[in-house]
């Protein structure tokens, strides 16, 4: 599971696809579901929230709107309501790595989205987050 912390305008098609399905396996993950995924670490930072169920309703909620500007048609009802909620924390180590990561899969499932992005300083954060300066997540994997 990979709940990216960039903007979802920065994934190709498969990327945003997935995510879509991966942020919606959270939700149910949050909602106690599932049985799976419940100690994940991409959940640390919703299961911290004030409002977890909340958050990953705006995190959706983006994502639903990144795929409507491309065309798609992501099914809106599985989102539920979407609240305004506080923002998470995203350290500039993290957004780097994640950044780094992503650049890696399109230069080899989508060259033309690569080439795009390589040659921008950075991502932009998903509209959830917000940057702060700080190393890689402690809970983040080695990709």
């Amino acid at each position: 599971m990979r709940l990216w912390s960039l903007h979802p305008r920065h994934l190709d098609p498969a990327g945003l696809v997935a995510l879509w399905r991966e942020a919606l396996l959270a939700k149910a993950v949050l909602r106690g579901e599932t049985r799976g995924y419940r100690h994940h670490p991409q959940l640390q930072r919703f299961q911290a929230h004030p409002q977890p169920r909340s958050a990953i309703n705006a995190y959706l909620a983006a994502v639903h709107e990144e795929a409507s500007t491309r065309g798609y048609r992501f099914d809106r009802s599985k989102i539920g309501p979407v609240r305004e909620v506080e923002s998470i924390a995203v350290s500039s180590g993290q957004l780097a790595l994640e950044w780094t990561h992503l650049l890696r899969k399109l230069e080899v499932r989508s060259p033309a989205v690569h080439e795009r992005w390589a040659g921008t300083p950075g991502p932009d954060c998903h509209p959830l987050f917000h940057r702060v300066p700080g190393p890689v997540a402690s809970w983040e994997k080695a990709v």
